[in-house]
């Protein structure tokens, strides 16, 4: 018996997503988005990312959070469950965007 997933990890249909990917910095990767953030130096890249983590856990949908060169975060964002990208994905990059925006 196949397991139901919950509302917001309902596989995103190639049309939505491209409409969703338009109009943002986040990128397609094959099955993932992904988008890499700039900040400064290593304090302010540890911070955002712990503040991804936070936001993350309280969707219940954890990426994968990368520190590369001291100061950029990438973050990529997939459903396992689903096999491709889901609105869970798309819900936590719009969380992620704000994140950034409040701490500009």
């Amino acid at each position: 018996m196949a397991m139901a997933l919950p509302e917001n990890e309902t596989r995103l249909d190639e049309a939505a997503l491209a409409r969703l990917l338009a109009a943002g910095e986040w990128r397609r990767d094959g099955n993932t988005i992904t988008r890499a953030f700039t900040l400064k130096g290593f304090k302010g890249a540890m911070a955002f990312a712990n503040r991804v983590a936070e936001a993350a856990n309280a969707a219940n949908h954890h990426p994968d959070i990368h520190i590369e060169r001291y100061r950029s975060v990438r973050i990529v964002l997939t459903t396992h469950a689903t096999g491709g990208i889901s609105d869970a994905d798309v819900d936590l990059a719009r969380r992620i965007d704000q994140l950034l925006a409040a701490k500009a």
